[in-house]
């Protein structure tokens, strides 16, 4: 398949990334992702709305994709609710770490993310009624899971975080703003806080990292940032065009941000 984009560092292509048959076998040594939640959120090239049991199907699928082509000590980082109840449409965190499990990943850790958001507090079910509360997390988590064995070699190798960050950000608990949809062009961004912590936590330099639902392209302009070579996958062309323009205006990094 041809991409939709190329650069020195970053590939994009315009398709569906349930299966990710024009990818090889053992070429990612990690993914960072956010999929779609399942509650009805207005994407141009997904129906976001499907019942409960075909939507934990979906991520099976993927997730067995994903599995297919990781390397040997390869990762997967993905961003998801806590759980959401929205309308009768559900998305839960345990839900993907058992899909996941059963596509083959071992777990590692998850990392919860303190997103502090609680603008979207619109509904409390019973008002002031113990009948039917509604209690909401403003937290988001990313479980971490690895195929066959976590250790990686170094040799070789080279990355890039300082001590400090690397204490602070191996404690499981991670607090920074999310991201604004309208100025992200995108209606469920992540920050690039989110993919710069785990690029620098979880890979190598020299790694590949992919992201499956690109969207507006953070995880592949992060990428680039700090030296790392990227794949991003996007169903809908207007997003592969924004993640384009965002990698294309990306300028190579210096070696001040490549240390080993």
């Amino acid at each position: 398949m041809e991409p939709y984009y190329r650069d020195d560092l970053v590939t994009i292509y315009n398709t569906d990334a349930t299966h990710l048959a024009f990818l090889d076998d053992a070429s990612i040594d990690l993914t960072i992702t956010s999929p779609p939640y399942n509650l009805d959120v207005s994407y141009n090239g997904y129906k976001d709305d499907l019942p409960y049991s075909a939507y934990l199907e979906w991520v099976a699928l993927w997730a067995r994709a994903l599995y297919r082509v990781s390397r040997l000590g390869g990762r997967a980082c993905v961003n998801v609710p806590l759980d959401t109840n929205k309308g009768g449409k559900r998305a839960v965190y345990a839900d993907y770490v058992r899909v996941f499990l059963a596509a083959g990943w071992q777990y590692q850790t998850t990392i919860v993310w303190n997103e502090q958001n609680i603008s979207r507090r619109t509904a409390w079910g019973s008002w002031r009624k113990p009948s039917a509360p509604f209690v909401t997390a403003p937290v988001e988590m990313i479980p971490v899971f690895y195929k066959q064995r976590w250790h990686r070699p170094d040799a070789g190798k080279h990355w890039s975080i300082d001590a400090r960050d690397f204490q602070d950000w191996s404690l499981g608990c991670w607090t920074f703003p999310g991201e604004n949809p309208r100025r992200a062009g995108h209606p469920a961004p992540f920050p690039e806080e989110l993919p710069r912590r785990l690029l620098l936590l979880y890979s190598y330099v020299e790694d590949v990292v992919l992201d499956p639902f690109l969207g507006s392209g953070t995880t592949c302009r992060v990428a680039k940032r700090l030296g790392r070579r990227s794949i991003g996958v996007e169903v809908d062309p207007a997003y592969c065009e924004r993640a384009a323009a965002a990698a294309r205006s990306e300028p190579l990094p210096g070696s001040e941000a490549i240390r080993s």
